[in-house]
């Protein structure tokens, strides 16, 4: 077994099988299932699926490339091509200059100069979305066309990778026609309530992502932990311990937890008490409160 999980990290590939079995139980099942249950558990899925494809993205569970890929072919959470999820998250490890509004693709942060430039309702748009019941609420319809508005940008701007962009998003559009079948052959489910358990499994996901990330000089201090490794942690596959994952994008999700335990000292010196003891800390304190300023402190105020 020892020598089995050497070549494929077993605890990821039965993740990856559950996720599926799961997403395929569901569509079979869903008349047996009431539909604000399937709906709960459709979304804590989708949340699921994604965390996975991040942790492939990064290696896992195998050292292929190519096998990994094929173990995650279709993509059950729907919204952007893994191509795309892995380049634009690869960019965001490998910036200079983490929460840049520019050069961080995952940055929420918006140029000082752009803040200035808006009218108040999208200020007060944006002042919502920095509050956590806003980031769950609206910031998937926030994230989610800021990517594809971004794709065409990157389409048009750069012309030796539209050829890449093209094949990317007509090999995701041709596997989703592919589960969109699956979906009209074996299940009566209604479009909107997988579309709404979709969206709800981003909201979760954007727990994590909400404050994983802060604007402050020093490099090291910008990426957060949140110490407690509870179930929604799990469901993130212990990214809570990011700046664990920042420095070690290499190590397995169910490695993470020991390893901070182990080195914790060094990570709560490293990004200076960046720290917050739970989840639960986090909703207390920014559920209704904006977390910070919207426009970027420092970068790229001009």
């Amino acid at each position: 077994m020892k020598k089995l999980n050497q070549l494929i990290e077993l605890p990821t590939l039965g993740l990856i099988l559950l996720s599926y079995a799961i997403w395929a139980l569901l569509l079979i099942y869903n008349n047996y299932i009431p539909l604000p249950v399937w709906i709960c558990v459709f979304a804590l899925n989708t949340t699921l699926f994604l965390s996975i494809t991040h942790e492939v993205i990064h290696g896992h569970p195998t050292k292929s490339k190519l096998l990994n890929r094929l173990l995650l072919l279709f993509p059950i959470g729907w919204i952007i091509p893994y191509e795309r999820f892995r380049d634009t998250h690869i960019e965001h490890h490998n910036t200079d200059e983490l929460t840049d509004p520019f050069d961080d693709p995952e940055s929420w942060y918006h140029p000082r100069f752009k803040y200035e430039n808006m009218n108040r309702v999208i200020r007060a748009i944006l002042t919502f979305n920095n509050t956590l019941l806003g980031r769950m609420l609206i910031g998937p319809a926030i994230s989610i066309p800021k990517f594809y508005i971004s794709e065409v940008k990157e389409f048009f701007a750069n012309k030796e990778k539209r050829g890449y962009l093209i094949s990317s998003w007509f090999q995701h559009f041709a596997l989703c026609a592919v589960m969109a079948f699956f979906i009209t052959k074996f299940s009566t489910i209604p479009v909107w309530a997988i579309l709404l358990s979709v969206y709800f499994g981003i909201s979760i996901l954007l727990i994590r992502t909400f404050l994983e990330h802060q604007a402050v000089e020093d490099h090291q201090e910008r990426t957060v932990i949140i110490e407690k490794c509870c179930p929604i942690a799990f469901l993130f596959l212990y990214n809570n311990l990011h700046a664990v994952h920042h420095e070690k994008p290499g190590i397995s999700w169910y490695e993470l937890p020991k390893f901070y335990r182990m080195n914790r000292e060094h990570f709560n010196s490293l990004n200076n008490h960046y720290i917050y003891k739970s989840y639960g800390e986090i909703f207390r304190k920014y559920f209704l409160t904006p977390k910070e300023e919207i426009a970027h402190p420092f970068l790229r105020n001009e």
